[in-house]
């Protein structure tokens, strides 16, 4: 049997998610901005409910390319509400306008939006060393830096845990713990610096 993290459990879908995506270093914008609004829309709830809603969510959200999000209208983002295929909250559906805004900004200012989320982690990813689950945290001194300045630049649904729960799964801090056969795998790929 396979030695992986406990988080998957058994659910097929998870394991998936678990051995193809999560840690897997992600660098292009569109990706890291999808990943970004999931976690947000995870907010209160677990990441396997929005695992399943996530072929939905790119569906609805023009597969979130960044400048097709920001030009959405409210009266798409108001019939989106009556969509069981999503979490239907306003707020966390309008987040994901309000981010796209905010990614621009930082497109415009950083060149790429992946330039700026990997200068958190000095452009290349953090061996998390986790012996087991208990020493796998909640969030970090990085995700703390991370959501600050997210909502400072007006970036919504972004506070620490959020921010370091994207950091594992954008592949920033490799938090596989050492057991499992996806760490390894992870620690020894060609590591790519961001500039």
């Amino acid at each position: 049997m396979t030695a992986r993290c406990w988080w998957p459990g058994t659910d097929p879908d998870y394991i998936e998610y678990h051995d193809r995506e999560w840690g897997v270093p992600v660098y292009e914008d569109r990706i890291l901005f999808e990943c970004l609004c999931l976690e947000g829309q995870q907010a209160g709830l677990s990441w396997i409910t929005i695992l399943k809603k996530r072929a939905r969510y790119r569906t609805c959200f023009k597969q979130f390319e960044i400048d097709r999000v920001a030009r959405m209208q409210d009266r798409t983002l108001e019939r989106l509400l009556l969509d069981r295929g999503l979490v239907r909250n306003r707020l966390k559906l309008y987040a994901i306008r309000s981010n796209a805004h905010a990614c621009r900004a930082v497109q415009a200012e950083f060149g790429s939006f992946s330039t700026y989320l990997w200068s958190f982690v000095g452009g290349c990813p953090i061996d998390g060393k986790r012996r087991n689950r208990k020493s796998v945290p909640a969030s970090n001194t990085l995700s703390d830096a991370m959501s600050k300045d997210l909502k400072r630049r007006g970036f919504k649904f972004v506070g620490s845990t959020i921010c370091y729960a994207f950091m594992q799964a954008t592949g920033m801090i490799n938090d596989h713990t050492r057991n499992c056969f996806r760490y390894t795998q992870l620690k020894n790929q060609p590591k790519k610096r961001t500039e």
